[in-house]
């Protein structure tokens, strides 16, 4: 099915499900692939953690959080280019502000948190400055992704979950052992 700004767009309510899944399974393999790499981005730091364990307690949350905001971002942002033509600028510049913002708030959040629990404040340092970097970045991946499967015809709702989920939770685990490395080691 084609949808009016040509690129192809399933119809989940009349397509069969074999094709269904032969549509899903090539950005889901991305992703499989993507798993693997944050694996051996974990293992390289393995003697960061090792010296302190408890960095590794925030990892789902530091990946957890900064895929939420990118997804959240991608998810109006998809619905926005069907519907209207959106001002690519502007819109990644308003949605990098709600990013930081959201970053502050929940880096607060988890610092304290992390701070009060472990008695840690270069942990809960850590936290917060991954946060504010790893939300603001986000909206950036969460438009970006999908801008450029929308200009190459490619249904921006199938494929810019996956891609932007990955890379975003790469760019996160990367930055949290980069700011960890800088500020604790």
């Amino acid at each position: 099915m084609e949808n009016k700004n040509n690129y192809p767009q399933e119809d989940v309510t009349t397509e069969r499900v074999d094709h269904l899944i032969e549509e899903r399974v090539p950005w889901l393999f991305v992703g499989l692939l993507g798993g693997l790499v944050a694996t051996f981005i974990i293992s390289h730091y393995e003697a960061i953690i090792s010296s302190d364990v408890r960095l590794a307690f925030f990892i789902p949350i530091v990946v957890y959080l900064s895929g939420a905001v990118g997804m959240q971002t991608e998810t109006i942002y998809v619905r926005e280019l069907v519907i209207k033509k959106v001002h690519l600028g502007m819109y990644v510049l308003k949605e990098s502000i709600i990013g930081l913002c959201l970053g502050i708030i929940s880096g607060a959040v988890l610092g304290f948190f992390a701070n009060l629990w472990l008695k840690s404040s270069d942990i809960g340092l850590t936290l917060a400055i991954t946060m504010i970097i790893n939300l603001t970045l986000a909206p950036i991946l969460g438009v970006f992704i999908p801008s450029i499967l929308y200009k190459e015809h490619t249904d921006p709702a199938l494929g810019a979950g996956p891609v932007a989920t990955i890379i975003q939770d790469l760019i996160s685990l990367l930055i949290y052992f980069f700011v960890a490395k800088a500020i604790i080691f």
